[in-house]
Order: structure tokens, then C-alpha cells, then sequence
């Protein structure tokens, strides 16, 4: 009775970096996982709120979506996250398997 469809089931040693830093009225805590899966996106991982998010150089200048994904309070603060992960998510091209 296997009504599931297994699309992947990989295993692989992926990077994680842990990171703790403050703003100047906001605490983070974040896990980032550098992964080839998800076309090379990182999954970062709020360690406070549970919040994850595949990001890749493009989302992170989206700051209404940075400010929804990791519940800040003001666009300002997402924008000093915007600044934080401008230095550690890497700039991948995106192209489609399903081509």
C-alpha cells in the first residue's frame, strides 16, 4: 500500500556554517547549509524561530520576502540581513533539469 511517489532520496556531507551576530536592535541566529542539492541554493535556517529558506544572490535583494521568511519587524532589519547573507550565499546560476 505505497501511495507515495519518491522523486529523490539522496545522502551527501554538506557544509554547514553556524552564525551569531546582533544589529543594533536584533539578535540572529542562523544555520546555513551549502548543499549541491536545490540547483546550489543554501538553506538557511533561523535557529530562533525554525523559519528555513532556500536563498540565492537574487532573493536575497527581495527584502519584503527576507522581512516575511525570518520575521523581522522593519525592512531595515531585513536589510541588514540582505547585507550579512550579500557576504555568504554565493552567486549561482540557476538552469532547469526538467529542460
Amino acid at each position: 500500500m505505497n501511495a507515495l511517489e519518491k522523486f529523490y532520496d539522496d545522502t551527501e556531507q554538506a557544509n554547514v556554517r553556524y552564525v551569531g551576530f546582533a544589529s543594533s536592535d536584533r539578535r540572529y541566529d542562523l544555520a546555513i547549509v551549502y548543499s549541491s542539492m536545490f540547483f546550489g541554493k543554501p538553506l538557511v535556517i533561523c535557529l530562533q524561530t525554525g523559519k528555513a529558506a532556500l536563498l540565492d544572490s537574487s532573493d536575497i535583494e527581495d527584502l519584503e520576502l527576507l522581512k516575511h521568511t525570518f520575521r523581522t519587524e522593519t525592512l531595515q532589519q531585513a536589510s541588514e540581513l540582505s547585507d550579512f547573507f550579500k557576504e555568504v550565499i554565493p552567486d549561482v546560476q540557476l538552469t532547469t533539469e526538467y529542460e
